[in-house]
């Protein structure tokens, strides 16, 4: 059920990428080899993003690991379905309070650099390299995304619903690639205004996931339930005595 939401959130998702990363996608040096080379293009470049997406599940997920041991992952659960909800309601507010460091912006700016190398070669191994390049680029739907995996409790469970995540927009981001059409600046903003809904959507799933309701696969319950055990003495032929 997890996986599944995974792809049908980054189903969705797509619509926001075409407003984010619709400009890289048509910018990709696609072989010319006419709509059968923009096809190979468009799915090694998003395989790719998948790909990079799987490594950043697979570590979230392993995170979601050591704090359900710890005990402590529904309450993160609710924490980050809370934080999710102010950056809807106060934006500013939050992006003061989590202003990222100089160092981290220095980091984007090489992979952007890298990337923009890359996007002046051709060749089918470069635009798999562009894709997990791409996958590094701050993004707020994927930082969604890697809650999610987060949330699933397993690193293996993590890389599966990252890499389901990524595969998920690769529908309508090869469709972008292959007709090779500029989305209007219109469009893309309102594109973009549909990603407030869709984390209002995901915030307030991973309070009710962290509430403990005992909904299965929505809310499933996490309390143990201790099973008392007999100890019997036997004579050989009949029970002496239990404990």
């Amino acid at each position: 059920m997890q996986l599944l939401a995974a792809f049908t959130i980054g189903l969705l998702g797509s619509l926001h990428c075409i407003g984010m990363c619709g400009p890289i996608a048509l910018a990709l040096p696609v072989p010319g080899y006419g709509v059968g080379g923009r096809l190979w293009a468009a799915v090694l470049y998003n395989v790719g993003r998948a790909t990079t997406y799987a490594v950043l599940g697979l570590l979230f997920g392993a995170l979601g690991q050591t704090l359900s041991l710890a005990g402590i992952q529904q309450w993160f659960s609710i924490g980050l379905g809370v934080f999710i909800l102010l950056i809807v309601a106060t934006p500013l507010l939050v992006s003061k309070l989590t202003r990222t460091p100089q160092f981290y912006n220095n980091a984007i700016a090489r992979l952007k650099t890298a990337m923009q190398k890359q996007l002046q070669k051709r060749g089918f191994i470069t635009l798999f390299t562009i894709g997990l390049l791409n996958g590094l680029l701050p993004c707020g739907f994927v930082y969604i995304g890697l809650a999610g995996a987060t949330a699933t409790g397993q690193w293996y469970t993590g890389a599966a619903y990252m890499a389901l995540f990524g595969l998920g927009t690769l529908p309508l981001m090869a469709t972008l690639v292959i007709i090779k059409t500029q989305v209007s600046l219109s469009a893309r903003k309102t594109l973009t205004k549909l990603l407030p809904y869709g984390m209002v959507i995901m915030g307030a799933l991973f309070i009710v996931r962290g509430l403990n309701l005992g909904i299965p696969y929505l809310s499933p319950s996490t309390t143990t339930k201790q099973v008392s055990a007999e100890y019997c003495k036997h004579d050989g032929h009949s029970v002496i005595e239990c404990h």
